[in-house]
């Protein structure tokens, strides 16, 4: 299996993982996710919230804590 660090994340096998955006003073992160069925963006907030967002199909997939 293909392992690669990346400049700003790594490849492992069919998926490639990397920070897009960050904002140290804010304390978030931004971080993307891509195979070759899918690409998705991963939100991660100061207090650990996370939202998901399939950049394909433009759904969001939603905690269970959330529903």
């Amino acid at each position: 299996m293909n392992y690669q660090e990346t400049k700003y994340g790594f490849e492992y096998g069919a998926a490639k993982i990397e920070r897009k955006c960050s904002d140290d003073q804010k304390g978030w992160v931004c971080l993307g996710i891509e195979t070759p069925k899918s690409i998705l963006s991963v939100h991660v907030t100061k207090t650990g919230k996370v939202r998901i967002h399939d950049q394909i199909t433009g759904r969001e997939f939603l905690p269970s804590s959330t529903i």
